[in-house]
């Protein structure tokens, strides 16, 4: 009888740990590998309904494939061929805007939109695929912690391209958003004068930690221990390796944070955070009604007028 008993037990645990492994494995492949760039059908467990905007992206879309575009490419420090949409103004302005887009996504897709706002205000663009994504090399996505290093060379190739004396803003959407706020601790040139964080996750370790008790009802341990040591081993970063609250208490580049307040894949008390710990000049948007990476278009004119009133302040 007890050894019955002590081999039933033993089974449990054997089958216990084998699901717990599969989990993990399973986990850290959906998360950290390349994927193909999301479709409206596929938007990376975010419940937003794009289709009811469709019909103003393609109006966005229609006037962005008019536009005189170049495929630029850097390299980043570990060797990936970085790309990037360049926009050149026809003011020849001194204003950049460099634009960082979403998990799964691409520049070509998140910045569709609000890539005519910043044009039509005399910003050059540069609309980057981050590593992993896009038409950018890379075998793992670096959730912003890979990333901002990719950034600096992106500041850097600003500055070479539009001069010394160039002016430059970042925006960041969800990863994108994480990317330029993990960013804004580094040390930076004077030529970084705003930075706009749209619905950015404080990181890895939180957004993950959160979709994994909203999407699966599981518990943070032992998965995320797990998926953790994985990505260290294979990615070469961990998820708590870079904190933006950590990042934002430390900069001087002024912060505006903008996030949805329906959003439950990143959830706006990310953003609330973010801004408590920035002791940069900051200011906090919520826009109401608004769910994932969807703020833009449920409410424009806000939107717009937000950034324009807070980066206008800067643009010398």
């Amino acid at each position: 009888m007890e050894t019955w008993f002590l081999i039933g037990a033993a089974s449990l645990i054997a089958c216990i740990c084998i699901a717990i492994l599969i989990a993990t494995i399973y986990f850290f492949i959906f998360t950290i590998y390349r994927k193909p760039t999301a479709t409206l059908d596929n938007n990376i467990g975010a419940n937003t309904d794009w289709y009811k905007h469709t019909d103003f992206i393609s109006k966005c879309r229609e006037w962005l494939n008019q536009q005189n575009r170049e495929d630029v490419f850097i390299r980043s420090d570990d060797d990936l061929k970085l790309h990037a949409t360049l926009i050149k103004n026809v003011s020849e302005t001194k204003k950049t805007v460099i634009c960082f887009h979403g998990y799964t996504s691409c520049s070509m897709n998140d910045y569709v939109a609000i890539s005519k706002f910043y044009y039509e205000n005399g910003f050059n663009l540069i609309l980057v695929d981050e590593r992993a994504h896009g038409q950018s090399d890379g075998k793992y996505v670096g959730f912003g912690v890979l990333d901002r290093m990719d950034a600096l060379k992106w500041i850097d190739y600003a500055v070479k391209l539009f001069g010394k004396d160039s002016i430059i803003f970042l925006h960041g959407i969800s990863m994108g958003a994480a990317t330029v706020l993990m960013t804004s601790g580094l040390e930076l040139p004077t030529n970084v004068k705003t930075i706009v964080a749209d619905c950015g996750f404080t990181s890895a370790y939180d957004v993950f930690s959160h979709v994994l008790k909203r999407d699966y009802h599981i518990p943070k341990f032992p998965i995320m221990n797990l998926t953790d040591f994985l990505t260290k081993r294979f990615a070469g970063y961990g998820y708590k390796d870079v904190s933006t609250l950590d990042e934002v208490a430390k900069t001087k580049v002024p912060v505006i944070f903008i996030h949805g307040d329906k959003d439950d894949f990143v959830p706006v008390w990310m953003s609330e955070q973010n801004y408590n710990a920035c002791t940069s000049d900051r200011q906090l948007v919520k826009i109401h009604g608004a769910d994932h990476a969807e703020a833009y278009y449920v409410d424009k004119q806000t939107y717009e007028n937000a950034i324009l009133k807070f980066i206008d302040k800067y643009a010398k």
